[in-house]
């Protein structure tokens, strides 16, 4: 590989240092739904990397016993992820008859055979403390880097602190902020390189997406479904499009080109 196609290649993966992507497709918990596939699976993520998607998204928890397990929402099968061990977790099955998949299984699947498809890794705020979301982000970043897989990767999280939390040990890495209540000026003070917003939010702010622009902040949007809303966001030319629907945003792409 020549070195013009070695800094194409990087420039595919790795959110911290280029910013040229536009309206790149992240799927939302994999490509799952046109498959009916179960979210945050092996499965879903494998279709997005064999769909040859920019980004595949995925949902970070840590259970009792410090395992690291990827599923979105706080309870498993009504369990509280936090308070139950892994072994207890792992006696339900996904509904493709998946296990619960680890964060080091599910990285190890994102990074065979990957050329194309960025690991967008949410960490989870903890529903016990504010320092477990801080240490769950830290063992998540020990845990990507452990697998070679750190510049693949970048990391999202509702809770700034657990953001600011992994700048403090990676001055590298790509982090975007997903509340909303931000100006990408605000973010990029703390040293933070993206805004990842619900799309609404772009809607009643539309000034940010030129200040995150002039910036150099990268801009995001979740969870864009609609048609209406897709062509909204092409328009305005968003770095990434955050989506459940990567089918249909692939077909948005070509008709508004």
């Amino acid at each position: 590989m020549n070195k013009i196609k070695i800094v194409s290649a990087v420039c595919l993966i790795a959110f911290s240092y280029c910013n040229a992507q536009k309206n790149a497709i992240v799927a939302h918990r994999g490509a799952w739904k046109k498959s009916n596939l179960p979210e945050n699976s092996i499965a879903s993520l494998r279709h997005a990397i064999n769909l040859k998607l920019p980004g595949s998204e995925f949902d970070v928890w840590r259970t009792a016993d410090d395992s690291l397990v990827i599923n979105h929402d706080a309870h498993y099968n009504k369990l509280l992820i936090e308070e139950t061990n892994y072994a207890d977790l792992i006696k339900f099955k996904l509904s493709n008859g998946e296990k619960l998949p680890t964060l080091h299984e599910y990285i190890s699947e994102g990074m065979r055979n990957n050329k194309h498809t960025l690991l967008v890794c949410e960490i989870k705020p903890s529903e016990i403390s504010k320092e477990r979301g801080q240490k769950t982000g830290v063992a998540a970043v020990e845990t990507i880097k452990k697998l070679k897989a750190d510049k693949n990767t970048c990391y999202i999280s509702f809770d700034y602190d657990i953001l600011k939390k992994i700048r403090e040990i990676d001055s590298k890495t790509s982090l975007q902020y997903l509340e909303g209540n931000k100006s990408p000026k605000e973010v990029k003070a703390d040293k933070i390189n993206g805004v990842d917003y619900h799309y609404s939010v772009f809607q009643k702010h539309p000034e940010w997406i030129q200040e995150a622009k002039d910036n150099k902040v990268i801009l995001n949007a979740w969870t864009v479904n609609d048609a209406k809303d897709m062509d909204w966001i092409i328009e305005h030319k968003f770095n990434y499009i955050t989506t459940n629907e990567p089918e249909l945003l692939k077909e948005r792409k070509e008709i508004k080109k």
